[in-house]
């Protein structure tokens, strides 16, 4: 199976040093150059530039329709529209984003999206990780996830 992947889940994944979870699930992960540039070039120091950049399974692609990316720039981020067009032209079968209005869009253009939480649930569900641990691990990195939310996630 393979992804396109915005800069959230893997920055979020490396906070909690779950990075790899992306690789057990998915067999081709694609970034596009803006996200490759956020985490890796803009990212310096911070989590994720290192494990992206050493993540061998991890393959930057350059995006081809600008104009397509451009456009959905009026409503999104630059990295979330690069993603979503990436996906588009490799064919993939799932955008990984966090990205509300970035998901919405995907979904508009006939995508299949899933987030940070979404991969989580996945992999507690395979006995892969502690949800409830994992989810406090998530917040304490400062990943926003509302009281309500997670409380629904935990019901699970």
């Amino acid at each position: 199976m393979a992804v396109a992947c915005n800069s959230s889940p893997l920055i979020a994944m490396s906070k909690i040093g779950l990075l790899d979870i992306l690789k057990s699930y998915f067999k081709e992960v694609y970034i596009s150059e803006a996200v490759y540039n956020e985490v890796v070039i803009d990212g310096g120091d911070l989590f994720g530039a290192t494990e992206v950049r050493k993540a061998c399974w991890i393959k930057t692609r350059k995006v081809r329709n600008k104009a397509a990316v451009n456009a959905l720039c009026m409503s999104i981020h630059k990295g979330e529209a690069e993603t979503i067009i990436l996906a588009d032209e490799l064919n993939a079968d799932l955008v990984v984003m966090d990205d509300l209005y970035g998901k919405h869009a995907a979904q508009e253009m006939g995508l299949k999206a899933i987030g940070t939480l979404g991969i989580l649930v996945k992999a507690a569900s395979d006995d892969k990780i502690n949800l409830p641990d994992t989810l406090g691990r998530l917040r304490s990195s400062g990943f926003w996830i509302s009281d309500e939310l997670y409380d629904g996630l935990l019901e699970l």
